[in-house]
């Protein structure tokens, strides 16, 4: 009888064991979108930022300003751009002194902040390549 309830346990175990997998979420949540997304799924396992979706959706669709490294929240009419002091500010308008120029690039991110993927984006299209 102890033989049977231990045989039933580890049949049991292995079922469930195996099911997790398909009830789990991918790394990082909602990974990235289509080509030229950005999001938190890249480092956590997941694809790469730039990587096809697979059906996923990005949260954000921004418009990046490389020539001056400015981000634009087309959802939520929102601004991001480097300050003076390094430090990154947001807003519904740009400060004076920094205008828009020059095209720019569709980005579609699972972020509300764009700027947690600078460097990536820095990389990938940099300010003098697109001026």
């Amino acid at each position: 009888m102890r033989i049977i309830f231990v045989i039933c346990a580890l049949l049991a175990g292995l079922a469930l064991a195996m099911s997790l997998p398909a009830l789990a979420k991918p790394p990082g949540g909602v990974p990235p979108g289509q080509a030229k997304k950005m999001g938190a799924g890249a480092h956590g396992g997941g694809p790469p930022p730039w990587a096809p979706a697979h059906g996923y959706r990005a949260k954000h669709q921004y418009r990046y300003y490389p020539g001056v490294q400015v981000y634009f929240d087309t959802g939520r009419k929102l601004y991001f751009w480097l300050s003076s002091n390094g430090s990154w500010q947001a807003g519904a308008s740009l400060p004076g002194g920094l205008t828009l120029s020059g095209s720019y690039i569709n980005l579609d991110m699972d972020t509300a902040k764009p700027f947690q993927w600078h460097k990536e984006v820095v990389i990938r299209y940099p300010p003098l390549k697109n001026k």
